[in-house]
């Protein structure tokens, strides 16, 4: 449509411009330079502001909320690390009374074989003296019997021989002829 009107745009600029009588491109886009720089350092008061009162303290904030997570994340690996190493600990503690508890068992079982064989012994030993002090007093009393029976010998001996005889030896002498009789014949089967 400019150009049927046979005008180029940088004309048209340039006549415009010429028309309100500024010189400056800039005030003809609506900016005008006192309040421009006002503005400017408005907002460079308005971020020096911001940078003291609030972006310090909220870096600080954030800095120290950093240092409590880290801290924390820390803590929280040394708990971790503590758990896993009482972890490994009762796990070695429960090996050992396992293997402690297996060695009880087989000490227990050790000391139940010594002590049934103990009694095995104990009981062998007492029936062996048991044995031996029947076959004594068996002895004993076999002995009593010889002695017993060598005495009523004698008195059978006395009587039939008094019978024979028909006369009183003295009982006395004719024990004293039983016992040699006797003697020799011990003697004589040994």
């Amino acid at each position: 449509m400019l150009a049927k009107m046979g005008m180029d745009l940088p004309a048209l600029v340039g006549q415009s411009l010429a028309a309100e009588g500024q010189a400056n491109p800039l005030t003809s886009l609506g900016i005008d330079w006192p309040t421009l720089v006002a503005q400017l350092i408005n907002f460079t008061l308005l971020l020096i502001l911001l940078y003291l009162f609030a972006y310090k303290p909220i870096l600080k904030m954030l800095d120290e909320r950093s240092g409590r997570i880290k801290e924390s994340l820390e803590e929280a690996d040394k708990v971790r690390k503590q758990a896993s190493d009482a972890q490994d600990v009762l796990k070695t503690q429960m090996e050992q009374a396992r293997r402690e508890g297996q060695a009880i068992l087989a000490q227990a079982e050790q000391i139940g074989q010594k002590v049934k064989e103990d009694a095995r012994k104990e009981s062998k030993q007492e029936g062996d003296a048991l044995i031996a002090r029947a076959r004594q007093e068996i002895q004993r009393e076999r002995d009593d019997a010889v002695e017993e029976l060598r005495k009523e010998f004698a008195s059978l001996a006395i009587v039939a021989a008094e019978k024979v005889i028909k006369e009183r030896l003295d009982e006395a002498k004719h024990r004293q002829l039983i016992n040699e009789v006797l003697e020799k014949a011990k003697t004589a089967k040994g």
